[in-house]
């Protein structure tokens, strides 16, 4: 969950059978070919909000309509950064919205009256996805949007660093707690080299860390959601919640070690991002999309890979050896402004996107995504996706789809409260009382 692409943030920030009998002739992968089978022209349109791939969408329009002639998509594009709502709020209101819009989950349970109910296309992508998948991208209980990429963060680590540090091979297992890290932290101190950087922008605070504390409540999210109905309403403390005090004892720990200490607030994320890659800094809290920073790079380290944020000293307590995950982009279908062939073409296009090699092929290698599904005919280079991914496969993820429930201001209203707390500006008490002042705010609404 890239929160600066998925949800638009500012800085960084990733993101589709119709006339199948003649695709079925060429690519023999597509599905359900001759049930999807488009006999008469149509034209859709595509909605896509991960601004920075406009150019691979348009090629894999065009690959489409070599293969279904009947068929033609047209892009909708968006800018990389704010006014992107406003563009499809436009649509709407224009009585012309996208056939297919390619938007974060809260976008969608926003505007849920305006997208088809994909419930009979849920137990094929079921079959089709890895576990899990399908119940995270669920909207109040609704099917409205098919996953068809994945993100995960945690706390990556460069290899060669670790185990200079420790003059052996790495067992990413073998940190379970917060003791366990803060050992290895002593070793990699010792080695000379930044133990950990802490990224100090607001939606990396609030929405990844902070985050953490509202997905940690529960497995299950509609329980999350009465977590945070309860701080709004003042009947849960949030200073005496055992995973938010775990949560911050780690931060602590963090920080203590934090190789930007001097100057947390810089958040260059650039910078962050290729220390990290050339060995500068043995560990960073950040996600699997930094791999669009650091995949490009020259004169940087090999091997990376990813831990949990272990966040208390009992190694089976929720969280230590699980990892955060999320489909931070759906592909949901517009019923609104939409004909019933159109719709069709969608559906139909929408499933060619993530069960082709040519689909997969530009999502994997040249959006450089990981996808939830379980056949995946691309190997891609992202080699901190393929650690996620060994999560995934392991069931061990912490399921963070409380966030599509929260209000658009949540992570940096409370990110700005996390800032204040990595300066020292307020202690733990005032971080906990304007996080909980913040959820009263939105009591009644």
């Amino acid at each position: 969950m890239k929160i600066t692409k998925s949800i638009t943030l500012g800085i960084c920030s990733a993101l589709l059978l119709s006339s199948l009998a003649a695709c079925s002739k060429n690519d023999t992968s597509s599905p359900s070919a001759e049930a999807t089978k488009q006999t008469k022209d149509v034209k859709i349109t595509f909605f896509n909000t991960s601004a920075e791939v406009n150019n691979v969408f348009e090629d894999l329009f065009k690959t489409y309509h070599e293969l279904n002639p009947n068929v033609s998509i047209e892009l909708i594009p968006t800018p990389i950064g704010g006014g992107q709502l406003e563009k499809f709020q436009s649509l709407l209101a224009s009585g012309n919205p996208a056939t297919i819009a390619n938007l974060d989950p809260a976008t969608i349970l926003q505007f849920k009256d305006k997208f088809a109910d994909l419930e009979s296309e849920k137990a094929k992508y079921e079959k089709l996805t890895k576990q899990g998948a399908v119940d995270g991208a669920l909207l109040d209980g609704k099917f409205l949007g098919v996953p068809w990429t994945a993100q995960g963060y945690g706390l990556l680590y460069n290899k060669r660093v670790v185990e200079e540090a420790i003059g052996g091979t790495f067992d990413p297992a073998s940190v379970k707690t917060r003791n366990d890290l803060e050992a290895l932290f002593n070793k990699i101190e010792a080695s000379g080299k930044a133990p950990v950087t802490i990224h100090g922008a607001d939606w990396s605070l609030g929405a990844h860390y902070l985050g953490l504390a509202y997905s940690l409540q529960s497995k299950n999210v509609d329980e999350n959601r009465k977590f945070v109905e309860g701080l709004k309403k003042g009947d849960i403390q949030l200073a005496n919640n055992p995973q938010f005090s775990g949560l911050m004892d780690t931060f602590d720990l963090l920080k203590k070690y934090n190789a930007r200490k001097n100057d947390p607030l810089v958040a260059d994320y650039m910078k962050d991002s290729g220390d990290f890659a050339k060995g500068n800094t043995a560990f960073y809290f950040m996600g699997d999309w930094t791999w669009s920073v650091i995949g490009t790079l020259e004169g940087r380290d090999k091997e990376f890979g990813m831990i949990p944020v272990p966040i208390s000293n009992n190694p089976t307590d929720y969280g230590n050896t699980q990892v955060a995950y999320s489909e931070p982009k759906l592909l949901a279908v517009d019923k609104s402004g939409s004909t019933p062939e159109q719709q069709n073409a969608a559906k139909a296009f929408i499933e060619w996107m993530v069960t082709s090699e040519q689909g997969q092929s530009a999502i994997v290698n040249k959006m450089g995504l990981s996808m939830p599904y379980k056949e995946v005919k691309v190997k891609g280079t992202n080699v901190i996706s393929d650690a996620v991914t060994k999560y995934v496969d392991q069931g061990q993820i912490i399921n963070i789809g409380v966030i599509n429930y929260l209000p658009t201001d949540w992570w940096s209203k409370t990110g700005a409260s996390m800032q204040k707390y990595l300066v020292g500006k307020i202690d733990r008490k005032g971080l906990a009382d304007e996080v909980q002042m913040y959820w009263k705010s939105y009591s009644g609404k």
